[in-house]
């Protein structure tokens, strides 16, 4: 087993580079959360050459829809939620400077392109572990479309928060060589 790697945000490119599909990450920093409703606003609001809530340039961003917080508490559960909801806006997110994707499931083939053309790296977060995921947390603050409840853009801080790297930088895809690595390890 490899070793964990600790990541420290922002994503940069160089730091994109390093990554590498299968590599297990605990990330510290500050990440930004939404899904596909808030992905859509933004997209329009560029699509208008209006900012956005939150500087793109090597951002990360958790897709997730958060629980309330109980008391005492900085974030309810926070599972990932299905990526491929976001594919038709994460080729446009990243073109304006967003690099890193927390999230579960497959990608379509042009965010995997995207991600090559612009650095990207997409982590998978386990389902269902939303509330062991939410102890990373250490600060929450929505920032933005507080009409969307739950899908509201916030801004997190996280600590050590255990990730796998899916796709890197370089379109290498852990759930294609993952089965296979697999597979050859039996004969």
């Amino acid at each position: 087993m490899s070793e964990i790697k600790k990541i420290t945000l922002p994503l940069t490119k160089e730091l994109a580079k390093t990554l590498k599909a299968g590599d297990s990450v605990l990330l510290t920093g500050t990440i930004y959360t939404s899904r596909d409703a808030g992905h859509k606003r933004m997209c329009e609001a560029l699509a208008r050459g209006e900012k956005l809530p939150f500087d793109p340039e090597d951002a990360t961003i958790y897709y997730v829809g958060p629980s309330p917080a109980k008391p005492g508490q900085v974030i309810g559960s926070a599972g990932p939620t299905t990526s491929g909801r976001m594919d038709a806006y994460a080729p446009t997110m990243m073109s304006v400077g967003a690099r890193g994707m927390i999230g579960k499931g497959a990608r379509l083939p042009e965010v995997i392109e995207a991600m090559k053309e612009h650095s990207g790296v997409y982590f998978g977060a386990i389902g269902g572990a939303g509330a062991l995921l939410a102890k990373c947390i250490k600060k929450c603050e929505l920032i933005a479309y507080e009409d969307l409840g739950a899908e509201a853009l916030r801004k997190l801080y996280v600590e050590d928060m255990p990730l796998v790297v899916i796709i890197d930088s370089e379109g290498n895809n852990l759930y294609e060589s993952g089965p296979a690595d697999y597979l050859n390890s039996k004969n």
